[in-house]
């Protein structure tokens, strides 16, 4: 999440993987999902119960997500877990979904926090297995917004415990852009005054916050879903981009790199996450943020357990744990999303921290379409016509950028 998600020789593997679990075979059940197109995903067991923890576990996650005290010594929600567990954590801090996805096959690590444009890559290649959310207790208070989704599971079968979620937000500086923007078209304007000044984020995932924008701006494209483009609908948002292009300063992956442009004035007008406003306000830095009238993309990551884990059962406490109230608080805070469990808004030392982050309203949630990998079989139910899946969302995101 801190990164850009944009490794050829991972999209390679990807279209290679979600062809093989398109075309199907003898080791596949037939699943659909949740607004899903259907692809076949490989047969991998569901623990059915967990015995003594092993010792250790190895995670790979995001910066952030497993705090030990070796960066802040008043930020540690594992020496706890340690303790009470004991199990070990070992932790591979990843830089893009696509290292995730790397990291996860040689089938060295026991449990991953993947976002949505991982997800899904690893369900289809077999690297993951299903949760038994039975065994997470913990499981019971995540927000029901969270849970069996297109991106977290198959054919109603949880593929994860959901961690968190945050939106996209269109944040300005409020001192350079005088009237506030209230929809995406302020960032893909060809004639905007802003030009130089605009920032994007750096993946080729990007490529659906120009579909989402164009499902209004272009009704007659039939776009649906912003992850589902058939290639008529993917040329569009493509040419957007490359329109854009011609406006954007930079594109940004690092997210203290992006405040400091906001800080400076080199950026004036861009898309953000909340946690990036909060600290370029706190950099004394004008800027607002708002969720455009035509929604957002955003992220809802999931914690994933291997289909090779050697150390199941503490990766199955680790989710637990880290969905319990207390260390979900925790997270949530120091990374800055809203949390999955419902009762971490009691636990958060900013008692407004919920309300920032709209962590119980899923009426805001409702406007925001989570990151999901894109796949050949369209998203949104279409069976009529291919869609274009993420090898060429990467390929074409090298081209936008030139």
């Amino acid at each position: 999440m801190w990164s850009t998600r944009t490794a050829i020789a991972a999209a390679a593997t990807l279209a290679i993987g979600l062809a093989a679990a398109a075309c199907g075979g003898d080791s596949g059940d037939k699943a659909t999902g949740a607004g899903q197109g259907g692809f076949t995903v490989p047969k991998v067991p569901m623990r059915q119960s967990l015995g003594q923890g092993e010792g250790q576990v190895n995670l790979v996650a995001w910066a952030g997500y497993a705090e030990d005290g070796s960066n802040d010594p008043k930020v540690d929600w594992v020496t706890p877990f340690e303790k009470q567990t004991g199990c070990k954590v070992n932790t591979k801090v990843a830089g893009t979904s696509d290292e995730m996805v790397t990291l996860m096959r040689t089938g060295e690590y026991d449990a991953v926090s993947a976002s949505g444009d991982a997800s899904l890559r690893l369900i289809a290649s077999g690297t993951v297995a299903p949760v038994n959310t039975k065994l997470v207790p913990n499981y019971a208070d995540v927000f029901a917004g969270l849970k069996a989704k297109p991106w977290n599971s198959v054919n109603g079968v949880p593929y994860g415990i959901p961690h968190g979620r945050g939106a996209n937000l269109l944040m300005w500086r409020t001192d350079k852009v005088k009237a506030a923007p209230d929809s995406w078209g302020a960032v893909f304007d060809g004639n905007s005054p802003y030009k130089g000044k605009v920032t994007a984020y750096d993946s080729p995932i990007y490529i659906a916050d120009a579909a989402l924008y164009l499902m209004s701006a272009r009704p007659e494209l039939g776009i649906k879903n912003p992850y589902a483009l058939d290639q008529k609908q993917f040329d569009a948002a493509v040419g957007l981009l490359k329109t854009q292009r011609g406006l954007v300063g930079e594109y940004w992956s690092d997210y203290t790199k992006e405040v400091q442009a906001f800080k400076s004035g080199d950026s004036v007008l861009g898309t953000t996450w909340q946690v990036i406003a909060n600290l370029a306000e706190a950099e004394k830095a004008p800027v607002k943020v708002a969720l455009p009238k035509e929604g957002s993309t955003g992220w809802s990551d999931t914690w994933m357990v291997g289909a090779k884990a050697k150390h199941p059962n503490c990766a199955y406490k680790w989710m637990d744990w880290i969905v319990s109230p207390k260390a979900n608080a925790q997270v949530a805070e120091w990374f800055g999303e809203a949390p999955a469990n419902a009762k971490a808004c009691a636990e958060t030392s900013d008692k407004k921290f919920c309300d920032t982050f709209h962590a119980t309203d899923e009426t805001y949630f409702s406007k925001v379409h989570f990151w999901t990998t894109p796949i050949a079989q369209c998203l949104d139910g279409r069976k009529d016509v291919k869609c274009v899946d993420y090898s060429k969302w990467t390929q074409a995101w090298t081209t936008i950028k030139g």
